[in-house]
């Protein structure tokens, strides 16, 4: 288990708990973070699953793919360490891990 911190565009916060092996995406979902579209439902097709990684944890996950990273070339509030919570794996390591919302999804 890894408790992860969503914090919205207006700064609230919503702590919850992921499995280990789930996406950043199902753990939003499954928690009822607000935020997440998630239209594709994980194929890393639509880009509405946009999160901004914390820059102490931009290290600690993942690269993105070229695909993923086509994608986040497409939003419209790209930043440095912006991801698809789709394509972010969690597993124990990521315990604290914490990620911003944009104001809007693609």
């Amino acid at each position: 288990m890894a408790k992860i911190t969503f914090i919205e565009h207006n700064g609230s916060a919503h702590e919850v708990e992921a499995s280990e092996g789930q996406t950043l995406m199902q753990a939003a979902l499954d928690n009822a973070v607000p935020g997440i579209d998630a239209d594709c439902g994980g194929s890393c097709a639509c880009g509405t699953c946009h999160v901004i990684i914390s820059p102490e944890w931009a290290e600690k996950i993942e690269a993105a793919n070229d695909t993923e990273t086509s994608m986040i070339d497409m939003t419209p509030e790209k930043q440095d360490h912006s991801r698809l919570a789709c394509q972010v794996e969690l597993n124990e390591a990521h315990d604290g891990l914490v990620v911003n919302l944009p104001e809007f999804q693609m």
